[in-house]
């Protein structure tokens, strides 16, 4: 006979069905795991005997054939030693197969038979729930899958899952887990001056725009950024079940839980290509994944290697990051808004008349030309934040916080809620930075005057035309702004000022 036990495999956030066969034969005593393992996967036969060891369990003394089909998909990790454990346990007539069919099974095991969390277990939830199967996890990660809705069996060891199909006890039903709640966010009344900084924060959070700061070291540039996640609205159920599922993948849930917050990740650097985009040895999503949704911020960005900055112009435009492999090409989400920050030039000082070097400007140009052109042209909003003024270090806190811009922001995504949701689209569209073609065409047309304007402005300042679809999506998030379904030229106008910042000296 040979027992049968469905697992699965990922690529990327894709779940692939695998089964792990399990036969008994006659000749020498071994146990063989075949289907393309890696070193992990074939490392779970030691694991796993000492598991049944510690229940008292010896493996019968025949040949043992474990086989993960289909035999041509790369197995990677150590949530294999799960199934593989319950296929033994079918075979030597322990469980019954009747029972395990219903179930979907994944998590690794410990010498002494407790399970240990992995990564991926709400995609696999997702995966048996659209199968209308249930999951079989670890204890600690019960909760993460309950969000699925599927039967959900989550022991903290091997003899509680024995126990329970033998009906010597009852697992309970774990219950979904949600982020804890933390602080209150950083607000934007702890920033003295930079009011037209602010602004550009509030159009970059209410449009989804990416936004790129300029201005000497200690003008504020990390504050801003850092108090953009506090003006963004919460993740819908949706968007945090999303979310989550790429967290999960990369093993990066804090106790299973549900992530209710928009992400914010600000690498180092110093951090590589593999690192922004994904790869490595098992091509796990990088940081602009892990974003998002949320903010990816980029501080001093002529820093970062050359090859990694362009690594991010695709996923930029695409909203997508792949990583390409001999044998399969690995996709994760990468719907991002960048915020990057950089000194004008290698001291941070071009053009003040005290601190400035003698090389300038010659020193901005060589330092801004780190970014290329087509990276710059990418980002919709571009601001100077220039060094504090000492006399507003002096004054009171403003009057308006993050609270208030939040609610401004909040009233213009859903002005774009409502306009998109309405429309029969073939990708999603959430804000207006994720518009283009002829649909920002129909929903950002300006009135005559700002249509005027903005092709004298291309023609003048030689906009490409990214550049020149980027100030309409920028305009049309002014015009959301202020409550008016037409976009006019004072908004064209604000947008144009939030182009490339010309290097000062």
């Amino acid at each position: 006979m040979t027992a049968h036990v469905s697992t699965v495999a990922f690529q990327g956030i894709d779940v692939l069905p695998i089964d792990v066969q399990c036969q008994l034969g006659n000749g020498l005593p071994a146990l063989t795991v075949v289907g393309l393992p890696d070193k992990a996967v074939g490392e779970s036969r030691e694991r796993v005997r000492s598991a049944l060891q510690a229940l008292g369990l010896a493996l019968p003394p025949k040949r043992i054939t474990l086989n993960l089909a289909p035999a041509d998909v790369q197995k990677e990790g150590s949530h294999y030693d799960l199934p593989i454990a319950i296929a033994l346990l079918v075979a030597m007539g322990v469980l019954p197969m009747e029972e395990m069919d219903r179930f979907i099974a994944l998590g690794e095991l410990g010498l002494d038979g407790r399970l240990a969390p992995g990564s991926g277990v709400l995609a696999a939830a997702m995966a048996a729930a659209a199968d209308d199967r249930g999951l079989i996890c670890p204890a600690a990660q019960g909760g993460e899958a309950a969000w699925s809705g599927t039967e959900v069996l989550a022991p903290d060891s091997l003899l509680g899952l024995i126990n329970h199909f033998k009906g010597q006890q009852i697992l309970p039903r774990p219950a979904p887990r949600l982020e804890e709640e933390t602080g209150p966010d950083l607000d934007l009344r702890d920033i003295k001056g930079q009011e037209s900084a602010k602004r550009a924060l509030e159009v970059a959070a209410a449009g989804g725009h990416n936004l790129l700061m300029i201005g000497p070291p200690g003008s504020g540039k990390s504050m801003l950024a850092a108090r953009l996640p506090g003006l963004l609205p919460p993740l819908s159920p949706a968007e945090a079940l999303e979310v989550t599922m790429i967290h999960s993948l990369a093993g990066r849930l804090d106790g299973g839980r549900l992530l209710r917050r928009r992400p914010f990740r600000d690498p180092h650097h110093s951090a590589s290509m593999p690192a922004l985009i994904g790869g490595g040895a098992k091509a796990r999503p990088g940081e602009i994944s892990l974003a998002h949704l949320g903010v990816l911020f980029l501080d001093e960005l002529p820093e970062f290697q050359r090859a990694a900055l362009e690594a991010l112009r695709q996923p930029l435009e695409t909203g997508r990051a792949t990583v390409a492999r001999a044998n399969a090409h690995v996709s994760y989400p990468a719907r991002v808004q960048l915020v990057a920050a950089m000194n004008p030039c290698k001291c941070g000082y071009l053009g003040d008349p005290v601190m400035g070097c003698g090389r300038a400007p010659r020193c901005g140009a060589d330092y801004q030309s780190r970014i290329s052109g087509p990276l710059f042209d990418r980002i919709d909003l571009h601001v100077a934040v220039p060094p504090v003024n000492p006399a507003d270090l002096g004054l009171p806190p403003a009057a308006e916080g993050s609270a208030e811009v939040a609610e401004r922001v909040r009233a213009a995504r859903d002005r774009q809620f409502r306009r998109y949701g309405t429309l029969t689209l073939a990708r999603p569209v959430r804000t207006n930075a994720e518009a283009d073609g002829a649909l920002l065409e129909a929903v950002a047309a300006p009135a005559a005057a700002g249509r005027r304007l903005l092709t004298e402005a291309a023609d003048r300042r030689r906009l490409s035309a990214r550049g020149y679809h980027r100030v309409l999506r920028g305009a049309r998030t002014l015009a959301d702004l202020a409550g008016e379904e037409t976009v006019r030229r004072i908004h064209i106008a604000e947008a144009l000022s939030y182009r490339r910042v010309a290097v000062a000296g």
